[in-house]
């Protein structure tokens, strides 16, 4: 049997998936300004072994439901949030294997600045960064960014197309692999004629000249995405390494699955190399009794107002004032068509109540929460992957960091007994440890690797 891939699902915020759970006697989510709550937050998933920390992120505030952001900013529901990137060199500096999955958006950042900002973080790390592409989906950030309004759903993949182009061209083709030969006695640090102008001109940019930084150990940061509409598992056939999925059961989440994979080949690739990760939220104990009994807990403290809070911003789709009892249907916007889809046409033996919906979310965000013993979780992780087809799981938290204590001090011993968690990493770069590619660089059957000078 093959390993379960695992991620740690974060954000640079007081609450992330699990909404109002900031006021839980066990949760430090205050602390996410604390350098050192990041960095033990990282020596702790290296010691369990976790592949990644995955830090979500977005860049405006979650205004649709009620017309306001005053739920949102009351229930600290993904606000206040801070910067993915700036945590990320002083954890690399406390483990030495962990990768770090961040989300940058493109869809506010020229390609020339971001594809600098990943190489020095993939330098940083010695090849251990991840790069989770979105477009944005927050009417908010678009007017705070000067746009106005949200570029509409599919050119935003458009975009999203070329802006790759750009970034292999630069990652790729720019530096020849042996531009840099440090010759001190000759006083030449790069050869001049293997650094390359890239020349592009396209629809939405024009960069003409060469990349401002050398070949990093991975170049191309590992490629992550979380597109699900049919535009976003097109993008993602052609350029991800990695998937982010989401789905309240493993039926839904294999729709997706079975897209992604059907994309991949049709763009020419392995669909075996792209590793599909579920979110999933794991809460964990000595026995499932006392699992129980936390999860009880936890919904205590959560927040229906602060999860159809986070709902409205993920779907575009406004609750307040819908009774409980009142069905969820499906409506298209510029939105992440996903987030609604799933709860609606994704599976239609299932009709959402408003109130079963508020729940559902208030502890785990999108995905299944877990309950139960290290052998209890190990089973059900196991079923997500035989029936969804998943290679792993991008795991949320409850309760922060406890929620990731206990999956590594209950569950990592459980799957390492199964041999379906490793004892230690492979490689040392993220891209191999993740098994996307024989080696630190973009696979031969990717796009980007074609615009790599021989």
């Amino acid at each position: 049997m093959s390993r379960i891939l695992l991620n740690a699902f974060d954000m640079a915020c007081v609450g992330h998936q699990s909404a109002g759970l900031w006021r839980h006697p066990d949760d430090r989510g205050e602390s996410y300004t604390d350098l050192g709550y990041w960095t033990g937050l990282a020596r702790l998933l290296e010691d369990a072994g976790f592949d990644a920390l995955f830090l979500a992120d977005v860049l405006g505030v979650y205004d649709v439901y009620g017309g306001s952001r005053d739920a949102a900013v009351r229930q600290a529901a993904q606000v206040p949030v801070n910067d993915p990137v700036m945590a990320v060199p002083a954890m690399a500096a406390v483990t030495s294997r962990l990768g770090f999955g961040v989300t940058v958006s493109l869809a506010y950042e020229h390609p020339y600045a971001l594809a600098r900002r990943m190489t020095t973080l993939d330098h940083l790390t010695k090849g251990r960064v991840g790069w989770n592409i979105v477009t944005s989906y927050l009417a908010s950030a678009a007017r705070n960014l000067g746009r106005g309004e949200q570029i509409p759903h599919d050119e935003r993949y458009d975009l999203a197309d070329e802006y790759l182009e750009v970034c292999y061209k630069l990652w790729e083709g720019s530096w020849e692999s042996d531009a840099v030969v440090r010759d001190r006695a000759g006083g030449v640090f790069a050869d001049p004629a293997k650094v390359h102008d890239i020349e592009h001109k396209g629809r939405y940019f024009e960069v003409p000249g060469p990349f401002l930084s050398e070949p990093s150990p991975q170049r191309t940061p590992v490629l992550f995405q979380a597109g699900a509409s049919p535009r976003g598992i097109r993008f993602a056939g052609t350029h991800a390494e990695a998937v982010f999925v989401s789905g309240p059961t493993p039926a839904v989440v294999r729709r997706s699955v079975d897209a992604v994979r059907e994309a991949t080949a049709a763009s020419g690739r392995d669909p075996r190399s792209v590793k599909i990760f579920a979110m999933l939220t794991a809460i964990a104990d000595e026995t499932d009794a006392a699992a129980r009994a936390k999860r009880d807990s936890y919904l205590e403290w959560a927040s229906p107002e602060a999860a159809l809070a986070l709902f409205g911003g993920w779907s575009g789709v406004d609750l307040a004032g819908a009774s409980p009892d009142d069905a969820l249907s499906y409506v298209e916007n510029d939105s992440t068509r996903s987030a609604l889809a799933s709860f609606t046409v994704a599976d239609p033996s299932k009709t959402w109540t408003v109130g079963e919906l508020a729940r559902f979310v208030s502890v785990g965000g999108r995905g299944p929460v877990v309950v139960g013993s290290g052998a209890t979780v190990a089973d059900e992780l196991e079923r997500w992957v035989d029936e969804a087809d998943v290679d792993g799981f991008n795991l949320a938290y409850a309760v922060t960091p406890g929620t990731f204590e206990n999956f590594a001090g209950y569950v990592v011993p459980e799957l390492r007994a199964r041999g379906r968690a490793q004892e230690t990493y492979a490689a040392p770069t993220l891209r191999e440890n993740l098994g996307t590619s024989s080696g630190p660089l973009l696979a031969a059957d990717h796009p980007g690797a074609g615009y790599r000078r021989s």
